[in-house]
């Protein structure tokens, strides 16, 4: 079986999962950035992975799902700056998982990343009290990713890889 790991990150999060899953999986894979990838024609697994962006998927990622996705099996990793039991993360991972709608989904994994400087500031400059709340929460995402769960994102490559083997 062929496995391919694609990613779409901006400030590094998705990508450290991304690697975590890679190493996890076994002989006959390769890992590529979303924008470099041309066909999914040779591949029999595709773990997805790419951040949330407005409470949703990140616009390259949400395009490609929409057009790669269907009758893939596939499994998605999801990086977001909120703590993984925040009440809106749901929300957020059901509107990229309804992206990938035509897909042969077989798995879904999310985690918090490091929200990225430039974002924490402009949350914090918000006129919406909201914004700014969430801006503040910003530096307790620091080092995120961290271990545990990028331990958590190989687990998941195993799981998702004994439903196809």
């Amino acid at each position: 079986m062929r496995t391919l790991v694609v990613y779409y990150s901006q400030t590094g999060n998705t990508k450290k999962v991304a690697d975590a899953i890679f190493a996890a999986l076994p002989r006959d894979k390769e890992i590529m950035k979303l924008e470099d990838v041309t066909s999914l024609d040779d591949y029999d697994l595709i773990f997805a992975g790419f951040p949330i962006h407005s409470h949703g998927p990140a616009p390259k990622a949400k395009e490609f799902l929409e057009k790669q996705a269907e009758g893939r099996a596939m499994a998605l990793f999801i990086t977001h700056a909120s703590p993984e039991s925040a009440p809106d993360v749901s929300h957020m991972i059901q509107r990229c998982v309804n992206a990938a709608a035509g897909a042969q989904l077989l798995g879904v994994f999310n985690c918090q990343g490091e929200l990225a400087r430039d974002v924490m500031d402009r949350l914090l400059e918000s006129k919406h009290p909201e914004m700014r709340m969430f801006g503040e929460q910003g530096n307790f995402t620091r080092g995120q990713p961290d271990a545990a769960r990028l331990a958590r994102a190989a687990a998941f490559a195993d799981e998702v890889l004994a439903k196809v083997t």
